[in-house]
C-alpha cells in the first residue's frame, strides 16, 4: 500500500513594500486627512498631488489598498488609512519636512505663509542633523537630471555647495534650480534640459545657495 503524504499549507501574509513614489503619495495623503478631517476626492487629489490622469490616481491607490495600508469604500470621500509603511519600524525613523510654495520677493525662505504642508520623509533619505525642504518643480529646465514639471524636490538646507552639484539658488529673491559651475573668473549656473531654449546663467550679480537637491520626487 503505498504512502501517504500529508502536506501541511501554511499561508502567510504577503506583505507589500510601497516604492519610494507609493510613499511619497501615501504621506501627502495622510497629511490631508490628518489637517482637513476628512479624505480628499479624487479631483483634489488631482490638483493636491500635481497629478494629469486620474488613472495615476487609481494606480497608486490600488498599490496602498493591496497593502492594506488604505481602505476605499463607496462615495466621493472614502479612503480610510488603516495603517502607515513606517508602522513595525519597517522604514525606520520620519522627519517632517515643509513642502514651500511659491516665494514671494523680500520674504524669507522658509518663512510660514511660504509653508504649503509637511510631508514624513525617512532619515535614511533627509539624514540628521541637515535641516530640509521640499519645492514644487516648474518648467522643464532640468528635466534630463530627472526633475520634471510638478516633482517635488527635496533640498538639504544649506549656504555652500561644491562644483557641478544642483542647487537651490536665490537671485533677486527669485530661486531657481540649476547645476553650479565653478570658473576661474565667474560662476555659472547650468540648465540640464531636452529644450534647447535654456541657456546657462553667468552670475553678475549677488546670489545666494539655499541648499543642494537631495532628490526628485516625480510624479507628485
Amino acid at each position: 500500500m503505498p504512502g501517504l503524504f500529508v502536506y501541511n499549507f501554511v499561508y502567510m501574509k504577503l506583505v507589500i513594500k510601497l516604492t519610494q513614489k507609493q510613499e511619497e503619495f501615501f504621506n501627502i495623503l495622510a497629511d490631508y486627512i490628518r489637517r482637513e478631517k476628512i479624505p480628499p476626492t479624487n479631483r483634489e487629489i488631482l490638483k493636491m498631488m500635481g497629478l494629469k490622469s486620474p488613472r495615476s490616481i487609481a494606480q497608486y491607490l490600488d498599490a496602498l489598498e493591496q497593502g492594506e495600508y488604505i481602505k476605499r469604500g463607496k462615495g466621493a470621500r472614502n479612503i480610510k488609512i488603516l495603517k502607515s509603511p513606517y508602522d513595525n519600524n519597517s522604514a525606520g525613523k520620519t522627519v517632517k519636512v515643509p513642502v514651500l510654495g511659491y516665494v514671494p520677493c523680500g520674504t524669507p525662505f522658509l518663512a510660514e505663509e511660504n509653508i504649503e504642508t509637511q510631508i514624513s520623509v525617512s532619515e535614511k533619505i533627509a539624514k540628521p542633523p541637515y535641516k530640509y525642504f521640499i519645492l514644487r518643480a516648474v518648467g522643464d529646465s532640468m528635466n534630463k537630471a530627472g526633475i520634471n514639471e510638478g516633482d517635488l524636490v527635496l533640498v538639504r538646507q544649506q549656504l555652500t555647495a561644491n562644483n557641478g552639484d544642483i542647487v537651490v539658488a536665490l537671485i533677486d529673491d527669485e530661486a531657481t534650480i540649476k547645476k553650479l559651475r565653478l570658473h576661474e573668473e565667474h560662476i555659472t549656473l547650468e540648465p540640464n534640459s531636452t529644450n534647447p531654449k535654456h541657456y546657462p546663467i553667468v552670475l553678475e550679480r549677488n546670489f545666494e545657495i539655499q541648499g543642494i537637491v537631495v532628490r526628485s520626487m516625480s510624479e507628485l
